[in-house]
């Protein structure tokens, strides 16, 4: 990492910024938008908890398609952490190129486990992380795939 993070002061209260809507403490991060760059996220400027009328809008669509969510860090419930830290952060910022130049907006990066652990760098690909992909490029498949 290239630059110091000051640590969270609660650990638990680490978010996760790509997260499943049926984890605890869900809520809607941002919209997913085609751009010319491909599919990016749109942060919306409060994060919103995740209901099942807020899923409803999406009708018969994946709402993984359509929003992309936050939740508390599973930690050790998911495969990307090592005990330590999210590998899932660790692979997007070495492997995919930066999405965009200047940091995007962001209402969760004082908790996020992302920015935590990997700084401006996870911030700069964040909005390029989809997390249902249907066809996924080769290297967004490396940087999701667990070791």
């Amino acid at each position: 990492m290239s630059e110091t993070v000051s640590p969270c002061a609660d650990q638990k209260r680490l978010m996760c910024p790509s997260a499943q809507p049926e984890m605890d403490d869900s809520v809607v991060l941002g919209v997913l938008q085609d751009t010319p760059e491909g599919r990016r996220l749109a942060w919306i400027e409060q994060p919103q908890p995740v209901t099942p009328q807020l899923l409803s809008l999406t009708r018969d669509v994946d709402a993984r398609t359509v929003f992309r969510f936050a939740a508390r860090c599973e930690e050790k419930k998911c495969v990307h952490f090592d005990g330590k830290d999210c590998q899932l952060a660790t692979r997007i910022v070495q492997i995919l190129p930066r999405a965009v130049e200047v940091l995007p907006p962001c209402s969760i990066r004082p908790e996020c486990r992302w920015y935590q652990q990997e700084g401006k760098a996870a911030c700069y690909r964040c909005p390029e992380v989809i997390t249902h992909l249907e066809n996924p490029s080769a290297q967004m498949l490396e940087a999701a795939t667990p070791a």
